[in-house]
Parts: structure tokens; C-alpha cells; sequence
């Protein structure tokens, strides 16, 4: 087995094994994840086996002597594919140490990709990352409904949805996301003085690159765009990241509305429904109002773990 620097004439093979590994999704192809390429370097690295074949993959950056898998992204972390055992996953950590070692690389901030995202059972990293007395110093508690199993609205969400449905509201799949993302800043800056992780145009080129995989839904009243949530649709997961309402949307509850339509409709059919994290400053702050609406609908916590360890 042995490890080599990913280079772009690479990136047919990469795609391919992200496509049918047991633990990736469209976040850990290149095209996502070059799409911020002028804010951060590339050092992803592959690991092939004794025939030559792609046998795991890690996306990563650095900075600071330090190697990041992934500081763009929400997860990174090792991909694997169903033939990975254990042992094998120990020598990918091995390998992956010597190289960062010869490039001056001294501490490793690994971004655990969370469960609902697996395919196939896929938690070999996480032991690995303990025989690399690796310490959890960022965890992020997010609010997932396994949709599958026997879940409930809670009184609150049902009755703001009861109200929403007095207003003669309309849902539509929406492709103008320029409309939607004015809402959004305006909405962030007025709340939060913040900006979305994307601007228009990085948001405009992913979706024209994955056009199955991201989606945009709004709420009218009338002809106002009233509220709408883009959504990052995987295999098995909904997840949900972006959503956003103006005072409007807020006051008759129109993003409750939208959800009940999302979830009991659009969604119904995959596996978990993920309404992403609730937490800021590495998990250190809890938005209880936030996570309190989310489990409104049912959903329960997962969490979004961040290792870091320092290379022998």
C-alpha cells in the first residue's frame, strides 16, 4: 500500500470512488470542493493499493503546520470504500503521518464525516483516531429526524402550522436563488451582522454543478417570496443548509409551513431528515432557541465531531 499527493489529473478517479464509497457524498467531489480553491490550498492525498487501485482518499489543506481534513468544508476526513477493514484503515493513518511528517506538517484537525452520511457502516476512523490519542476539541449537536421511524410535531409546530395555512401560502421548487439569497443577506446582516458561507456566485456555480443534488424550495404569498431553505440532497439524507424568512415569513410561521411539506412530502422517502447544527464557537454555545424549534419537529441530536491529534 502507499500514498500519493492528489493532482487534477486525478480528479476523474477521485470522483468515481467518492461516487461509490461507503461514507462520501457530492461535499468531497472535487468540483464542491474546489470551488473555494483561491482561499484554500489543496493537500488531499490517495491511497492506493498493491495493485495500483484506489483504495481510500482524504481531502485536506494546511496551514500553519498543521493539516486540516477539511477547512472548507463541513466533514472530511478518510473515504472508504466497503473493502476497507480495520487494519487497513490504521495504515492509511500511518501513511498519511509519515508523508505530513516529511513536509514539517505537526498537529491534525480531522472533521469526522457523522453517521446519517454512510452508506455501509464506516466508523474505523474513529478508532484509528484514538490509537492517535486524538482529543475531540469541536463538537456540533445537529437535529435529525430518522423518518422511518415513528416521529411527532410537538403542539407549538403544529398550531404555527394551522396558522400558516390561513394565509393561502404556495410552495414551489425554485431555481431563482439570486431572489432568495437577497433574502438571506438581509436577513443574516439584520439578525447576526453575518454573511452566508456562500456568496451568490459560489452558490449559482454549485448548483449549475450538481443540479439533482442541490435544491432551492420557497414559500409566496401572493407573488412575495416570503421564506425558503436550500436543500443538499444525498442518498439517504435531507439536509437542510440554508434557511431563511423575512418579517413577514416570521410572523405566519411560513418556514414551519414549508418543513411540514419537506418532510411529509418532498423528503418522505429517505432515511433522515438533517436540519444541521445548532451550535457556534466549536460547540461551545448552544442556540436553545434554535434547537429547541428543530425538535419541535421530531428531531433528535447528532453530533459533527472535530479531532485533533499531533503526529509523532
Amino acid at each position: 500500500m502507499r500514498i500519493i499527493k492528489y493532482e487534477n489529473k486525478y480528479k476523474e478517479e477521485w470522483d468515481k470512488f467518492v461516487n461509490i464509497s461507503k461514507n462520501g457524498t457530492f461535499l468531497l467531489n472535487r468540483d464542491y470542493m474546489e470551488y473555494h480553491s483561491d482561499r484554500f490550498q489543496d493537500h488531499s492525498y490517495i491511497f492506493l493499493d498493491e495493485k495500483g487501485k484506489i483504495s481510500a482518499l482524504i481531502p485536506g489543506t494546511i496551514k500553519d503546520e498543521i493539516f486540516y481534513s477539511h477547512r472548507g468544508l463541513t466533514y472530511g476526513g478518510l473515504i472508504l470504500d466497503k473493502n476497507s477493514k480495520m487494519v487497513d484503515v490504521l495504515e492509511y493513518f500511518e501513511l498519511l503521518n509519515s508523508e505530513l511528517k516529511k513536509s514539517g506538517i505537526k498537529k491534525v484537525i480531522y472533521k469526522s464525516i457523522p453517521y446519517i452520511y454512510h452508506s455501509y457502516p464506516s466508523q474505523e476512523d474513529e478508532y484509528a483516531l484514538f490509537k492517535q490519542k486524538a482529543e475531540i476539541f469541536s463538537l456540533g449537536i445537529a437535529s435529525t429526524i430518522e423518518l422511518d421511524k415513528e416521529f411527532k410535531f410537538n403542539k407549538s409546530r403544529k398550531s404555527s402550522i394551522s396558522k400558516a395555512k390561513r394565509y393561502g401560502l404556495e410552495i414551489k421548487k425554485d431555481e431563482n436563488f439570486k431572489e432568495f439569497w437577497k433574502l438571506l443577506e438581509e436577513n443574516l446582516q439584520n439578525t447576526h451582522e453575518a454573511k452566508p458561507v456562500h456568496n451568490i456566485n459560489e452558490i449559482l456555480y454549485l448548483k449549475k454543478k450538481f443540479l439533482e443534488k442541490i435544491k432551492l424550495y420557497v414559500v409566496f404569498e401572493k407573488e412575495s417570496l416570503i421564506a425558503g431553505v436550500v436543500v443538499y440532497e444525498m442518498k439517504e439524507v435531507c439536509h437542510i443548509q440554508y434557511i431563511s424568512a423575512n418579517e413577514r415569513g416570521k410572523e405566519i410561521s411560513a418556514l414551519d409551513f414549508l418543513f411540514e411539506y419537506l418532510i411529509k412530502i418532498e423528503f418522505k422517502d429517505k432515511k433522515y431528515f438533517d436540519f444541521g447544527t445548532s451550535t457556534e464557537d466549536n460547540g461551545n454555545f448552544l442556540n436553545k432557541g434554535l434547537i429547541f424549534q428543530k425538535e419541535g419537529f421530531g428531531a433528535r441530536g447528532i453530533v459533527y465531531k472535530q479531532y485533533i491529534y499531533n503526529i509523532k
